[in-house]
């Protein structure tokens, strides 16, 4: 599967092309990289809030295994999406919720589409 750039994925969300691909993503990112050690732990959802046109908070440090649900309480459109496109919650509205599970060590740095000054950063340990 093709990697796309930051620009072009904000081109497709633009012209509401990647609407369906990101409602894909969300139901599949879950199980594509599942390994034995996010079995070892009960996994626990953490809650990122979207508010300000901020990630609250702006780092977490999370197990693999552990699922992350980002809420958007702005009026505004928001999107979590990993720098390199690896992952993204799809465009969030108001009310809406995105959740993603991490499976593999690392750290993620992530920006909103709509808004590229909104950045946060996902810690994944063992």
């Amino acid at each position: 599967m093709q990697r796309l750039t930051r620009r072009e994925v904000s081109a497709l969300l633009g012209a509401g092309l990647l609407a369906p691909l990101a409602a894909q993503a969300r139901a599949t990112d879950a199980k594509d990289t599942r390994d034995a050690s996010s079995e070892d732990h009960n996994a626990q959802t953490h809650v990122i809030d979207i508010r300000r046109a901020t990630f609250e908070p702006g780092t977490l440090t999370i197990k693999a295994g552990d699922h992350i649900t980002w809420v958007n309480h702005d009026i505004a459109p928001h999107t979590a999406t990993e720098m390199e496109g690896e992952w993204d919650t799809g465009a969030l509205k108001r009310g809406e919720t995105g959740t993603l599970t991490f499976d593999t060590e690392g750290t993620h740095a992530y920006y909103c589409v709509f808004h590229p000054h909104m950045t946060g950063k996902i810690i994944v340990t063992a």
